[in-house]
Formats: C-alpha cells, structure tokens, sequence
C-alpha cells in the first residue's frame, strides 16, 4: 500500500470538494477501501473521512410512513432497527445477511451499495482485465464459476450488495450531493451495466456523495423478504440473492403489484419485470411463484461453468415469493 493521509471535512460541501481531487476517496466504514487498497487497485494519496458529518448519519421512520436510512448508517443498525424489521422487512433481513456481525458494525448503507466487484480478476492486482483498463473481460474464457447469468458484456461481474435489490424492490431512491448540487435518482437507475461503461458500476461523479436513501412509504398490504444461497453459511457472499415485494388485496389476496430484484446474477442488481408480471392479476400459490421463477430466468445466458446459477436462482425466488406471501414453499 502506498503512503497516505487522513482528512476530516468540517462539513459536507468541503467533503465533496476533497473528494472532486484525484487520488482522494471517500471512507466510512472502510472495509472495502482497505481490500482495495492490499490489492493495488486503489492507490488513494488521502481518505476522506466521512464519520464525523452529521447529516450523512442516522435513521429515521418518518410520520409519513417513509424510511430515511442515512449513507453512514451501519448495517448492524439497519438489520436491528423493529420498524425497519416490521414494516420493510426485506431491507432489515438484507442487512442481516451481510458479511460477519464484526463487518456489519463497520459497514455502511452507502459503503454496502458502493463496492467493488468481487471478481477474482478484478481483484487480482497481476490481471490487467477489461474493468482495470485493459480489453479482456478473461471470465469469458476462463473461471466464470461466480460470474453473471444475466445482463453480462462485455464484462461478466456479478453486482456485490446485499442490501441493494431490498432497496430497490422496496422502491429506493437516493439522494446524492455534489460539485454540481443536489440529486435525487432511483436506485434502480444509479447501477450502470458494463455496456455503458465497463470501469464503473454506478453513475456516482467526481466530487459526488450519496448522502442517503429514501425509502417510500408502503401500504400495510405490502409483505417483503429477502433470501440469498451461499455455498457456506458462515461469512460468504451470495451465489445468488432475491428480493420480493407483493402488495395483495384484502380477502381475494389478488397480487395487485409486486417487485422481484435479484442479486449477484447480473453486474447491476435485477429486477424482473417478467417475473413481476407472472404475479400480478391473480390469487398466489405455487403454480404462480414457479411461473414468476422461470419468467425471471427466461433470459439467462450462463457460461461455461455457472448453469448452476440459474436453477439455484429458480428455486431462490419460488421460496422468497411464497415466504413474502405468508405461504409454505414445497
């Protein structure tokens, strides 16, 4: 690792001016910015601390019903608050899942959605593959075990955070501060593919900080859950991750809405509008969850060595759809 300094902004529009100078990057929580930093991907000159601004902390369950989860909130926070457990359940799950309790004490919402890619070439400080410059995506033709079923090309990464599908299948947006003032995007929309740009994952600017997100307020109808499969169950990130949303009417329990994101499938968490139209206009049962599955999974395109991904994903988001239900999943 490289010498650097540590600088505390006195508040958030000098944060932001920091953060617009190269070689200076943001930390919170830390855990990612230090792997980064061992595995000479990141070469900061200075971290800019961001735990001491007040504003981007906290979280609130407002009197409208909406959930304000602050960019440094720890993910522990997040997993144990009651209301965010009973009234946007899959958000609190989600953050349960992550990493160790030790990790979810350092962890942040903001850090959680900002991540890098876990790919073993990405990763690996020797590989100069297509999201470190170069012009090979080298999953393509090598070890692709944990690569993307859908949405890859011209590289393959699968998106990392647990807690962002939770987020966007509860209709997340966030709010983001910079150079150029203040905006507000879906967190659906802030992910951006490989097609766009290969080197990034999100359209974050020079200068920007999400401050935090929003998450609307739902009607009581709305049951979510969150399930992920890992090959451990000790400390792992997930093969595959699903978030479900359903909103259903009173006594006919008709499916009025639901909202189906899945995770580390694709290299931006995905929502299937497929599998979301498999459910709406009728009663849920088993037959209806196993259509949503194989309509979420119509498009996949696995490589060489991750079929597997695909059935695991069909299984995952049957059983999430039936548990968000309150129904018993064969």
């Amino acid at each position: 690792m490289n010498r650097f300094e540590v600088i505390t902004p006195a508040d958030l529009a000098s944060a932001s001016q920091l953060l617009a100078q190269d070689g200076h990057v943001a930390f919170a929580g830390g855990v990612d910015v230090v792997d980064l930093s061992k595995q000479g991907i990141a070469s900061p000159t200075a971290l800019v601390n961001l735990k001491g601004l007040k504003e981007l902390g906290g979280i609130e369950v407002r009197p409208s019903g909406e959930l304000r989860l602050g960019a440094t909130a720890k993910l522990s926070e997040v997993a144990e608050h009651p209301a965010i457990r009973a009234r946007f359940t899959a958000i609190a799950e989600a953050a349960g899942e992550t990493a160790t309790a030790q990790i979810r004490n350092l962890g942040t919402v903001g850090g959680n959605l900002l991540q890098r890619p876990r790919c073993w070439y990405f990763r690996n400080p020797d590989v100069n593959c297509l999201k470190k410059g170069g012009d090979t995506c080298y999953a393509i033709s090598g070890l692709n075990r944990y690569h993307a079923i859908l949405g890859g090309g011209p590289a393959f990464i699968v998106h990392p955070s647990n807690l962002a599908p939770a987020l966007i299948a509860m209709r997340a947006s966030a709010t983001i501060v910079g150079p150029g003032g203040e905006r507000t995007v879906e967190l659906e929309k802030f992910f951006t593919l490989p097609a766009v740009d290969p080197k990034r994952e999100n359209s974050l600017k020079s200068g920007e900080i999400i401050t935090e997100v929003i998450v609307p307020a739902s009607p009581s109808s709305v049951r979510s859950h969150y399930l992920e499969a890992r090959e451990k169950q000790s400390f792992d990130w997930p093969l595959v991750s699903v978030a479900i949303a359903i909103d259903r009417a009173p006594g006919a329990k008709t499916v009025r809405d639901a909202r189906v994101v899945m995770g580390a499938v694709a290299p931006v968490p995905w929502r299937s509008p497929e599998a979301e139209a498999a459910l709406k206009g009728g009663p849920l049962d088993e037959s209806r969850a196993r259509a949503a599955a194989e309509a979420a999974l119509k498009n996949a395109q696995p490589m060489s060595d991750n079929a597997y991904k695909v059935v695991i994903a069909k299984v995952i988001v049957r059983r999430a759809i039936m548990s968000a239900a309150g129904l018993e999943a064969a």
